[in-house]
């Protein structure tokens, strides 16, 4: 019987050795495959339902629309080369935000993530959420709007539920994004094989180029630009992958592999949906809907059309699960840049997710939703975008001139980069003049930053009670979270490049193992 006891409390330690890990950082569970559902689940999320009728309306004609569509795809294939060669180069996850503050510099890349954290994808992920909701009320209210509660009551209860997936597992993220981005592709497939049986029996006139370039009004310069900020919204999400690029298994082979895929992909889709839509309504019909897919659904599918919403919801569930991975991953990068509070640069010590910034994604999109109406934003994210698109690749051509011979596994055309920027520039250009209120508030929203910055990044001589508060918050949502820093290889933390962060480093090595006994003497208990 001793020995029975013995034996049941070795298999307990052994079981209690196997649930917590021998290094706490951030596991490689990126393949290939989820390499590029990433990439296809966050740009397929909501824009393909809501842009449409953006993109009709400011260019002017169907044909225009179309053209506005294909160039769209293009030009973020264009910016995804250069993000590739960044990503490679400089191998760290935070995208935008980590190739900003390594070649310009902290200001430049904390007024990327604070613009990033404070509007851009809480906003995003608050559209995406209210999609879903009224797609999946569609059906309950088919004469009427969804109520106002309703929709916000289902955004925010999905929200918190693939919260809870995230800070459980990555693997259960990825699986999901993977499950929910072949079902998406299957919906838009559904539409555009209907589009295309429609073509085959003639119906096509609104394609025809006689009455595609039709326009009762010639669109100004300005309101193309609009048109192309609307597309840009439906293809906002094609630079995700570099958020998580230490999650990515090899990294220097699979980044610019998943990015060649995904970024071709997405544009035919795109463009196949856009001449489905257009083959059943006319473009009055297409202005006037407010579901563009349900529409198109209760037109051709008759008693199936019940399909549409429910394919429609499924592709934006996936899209806010894309979206809550990786922009956590932004705040769990600005941390560990010390841009932002060092709870968010801690993960799970057990499931090594990053539990305070997935935590603080969720908060501040649930704040957005409470806020109002959020389609209005659109113009305001896509601009801010945009700007950072342009800023992290003149980035790129700063830093071929400052550092010439660093090795960089992929080396783009400079003609990629120089291509991109002009369009970059003329875009915005025209987008100020045009809608100067909307790009004037969104310039704001960044500038907001600098103060920020100022005062709570750059002043390190602070009154010592404002370090106790920190320092006892971060030690409360320590305990509550089950949180401690990530750990590094000795590598990762000696290059040339870290060395005055050296000591820094140290300490915090040392925090995490005291931390990591702390909680398994708790567990014991």
């Amino acid at each position: 019987m001793a020995e029975k006891n013995i034996c049941s409390r070795q298999d307990t330690k052994k079981k209690k050795k196997e649930e917590i890990p021998d290094r706490v950082t951030l596991k490689k569970e990126i393949g290939l495959l989820s390499a590029c559902t990433i990439i296809i689940g966050n740009i397929i999320g909501s824009g393909i339902f809501i842009s449409p009728k953006g993109v009709l309306e400011h260019s002017g004609s169907v044909g225009l629309a179309l053209v506005v569509w294909v160039l769209g795809g293009c030009i973020a294939a264009l910016g995804s080369l250069c993000y590739a060669e960044l990503g490679v180069t400089i191998p760290k996850s935070g995208g935008d935000y980590s190739y900003v503050t390594e070649i310009f510099g902290g200001l430049m890349g904390f007024l990327l993530l604070w613009s990033a954290v404070l509007i851009m994808y809480p906003t995003t992920l608050a559209v995406i959420a209210l999609t879903f909701s009224s797609y999946v009320l569609q059906p309950v209210f088919p004469n009427c709007v969804p109520p106002y509660m309703a929709t916000r009551m289902l955004s925010a209860t999905c929200l918190l539920l693939l919260t809870w997936v995230n800070c459980s597992s990555v693997r259960m993220a990825t699986r999901i994004q993977d499950v929910f981005t072949v079902g998406k592709l299957m919906a838009l497939g559904l539409i555009i094989v209907v589009g295309l049986v429609q073509i085959c029996n003639g119906n096509y006139e609104a394609l025809t180029p006689q009455v595609a370039f039709s326009m009762e009004r010639t669109p100004s310069v300005g309101q193309i630009a609009l048109a192309f900020l609307q597309a840009s919204f439906a293809f906002s999400g094609w630079n995700f992958l570099n958020y998580v690029t230490e999650e990515v298994v090899e990294p220097r082979r699979n980044l610019p592999r998943a990015i060649y895929i995904s970024i071709p992909l997405v544009t035919f889709v795109y463009t196949l949906t856009n001449i489905a839509y257009f083959s059943s309504m006319s473009p009055e019909e297409l202005l006037s809907s407010n579901a563009v897919a349900v529409t198109f659904g209760e037109k051709l599918l008759g008693m199936f059309s019940v399909i549409m919403p429910i394919s429609v919801a499924l592709s934006t569930f996936g899209g806010i699960n894309g979206y809550l991975f990786t922009s956590s991953r932004l705040c769990f990068s600005g941390a560990r840049e010390g841009h932002l509070p060092s709870l968010l640069a801690m993960i799970h010590y057990k499931n090594c997710t990053p539990i305070p910034a997935l935590l603080v994604c969720c908060a501040a999109t649930i704040v957005i939703l409470c806020i109002g109406e959020t389609h209005n934003l659109i113009n305001y994210v896509s601009f801010i975008n945009y700007l950072s698109y342009g800023v992290t690749i003149a980035g790129l051509l700063y830093h071929r001139w400052k550092k010439p011979n660093l090795y960089r596994p992929i080396k783009v055309n400079l003609l990629v980069p120089v291509c991109y920027l002009m369009f970059w520039a003329l875009l915005l250009g025209f987008s100020l003049y045009s809608e100067p209120v909307v790009c004037g508030v969104g310039l704001v929203i960044m500038l907001t930053g600098v103060p920020v910055y100022f005062l709570g990044v750059h002043w390190k001589e602070k009154p010592k009670c404002i370090y106790n508060f920190i320092e006892r918050a971060t030690y409360v949502g320590q305990r509550l979270c089950f949180v401690v820093f990530p750990q590094f290889d000795p590598i990762e933390i000696a290059g040339p490049d870290t060395s005055p962060c050296f000591p820094s480093c140290i300490h915090i090595f040392f925090q995490t193992c005291i931390l990591s006994c702390w909680i398994k003497r708790t567990r014991h208990l």
